[in-house]
């Protein structure tokens, strides 16, 4: 029992760390050193290694959209290490209030992001980004919600493997030779 506890309690520590590193990324993102600018430099350098040449007017474009996955993506993440958090479980289940519960702080979180950045040179808040982000952590659930309805086994999370293909349907028809 003592183990038990011990593990769940390691557990809970590992998901929330990695949460809290990873809004520490994000606010380390919103700093002056991942300005519009240093995307630009990536996204030529990316460009440059498949080997591609667009107008700048399509330049531009890519930028901004650059920009914006990368808020989605973040957010996405950063949505699905709050549910697991919020979840407290080594299995992945849906459960929508956990779910909105994750959404609303990973939203909470944009908007504190975002009046980060007013006191950050080169930087500008934007309620739009604190949108992108809020869709982002709304779409991990999305993920979250495709997962455990079509990819998630129905096995019990308890049993070892090798136990559970001893009388599971599935796994225990037999190939016709």
């Amino acid at each position: 029992m003592d183990k038990i506890f011990t593990s769940s309690r390691l557990n809970f520590w590992v998901r929330w760390s990695v949460t809290v590193a990873w809004a520490v990324l994000i606010f380390h993102l919103s700093t002056a050193t991942f300005t519009g600018s240093f995307t630009a430099m990536l996204l030529a350098r990316i460009l440059g290694l498949v080997h591609l040449t667009v107008s700048q007017s399509t330049f531009h474009t890519l930028h901004f959209l650059f920009r914006k996955l990368a808020h989605l993506t973040e957010y996405a993440i950063f949505g699905l290490f709050l549910y697991h958090g919020f979840l407290n479980s080594n299995r992945t289940e849906w459960r929508i209030r956990t779910a909105a519960i994750s959404v609303l702080a990973a939203g909470i979180y944009s908007l504190s992001d975002e009046f980060h950045q007013i006191f950050v040179p080169g930087r500008t808040p934007s309620i739009i980004d604190c949108g992108i982000d809020t869709t982002g952590a709304a779409l991990g659930m999305l993920v979250i919600y495709l997962y455990t309805r079509f990819f998630q086994s129905d096995l019990p999370p308890d049993r070892p493997l090798a136990a559970l293909m001893d009388g599971h349907p599935a796994l225990s028809k037999q190939i016709p030779a």
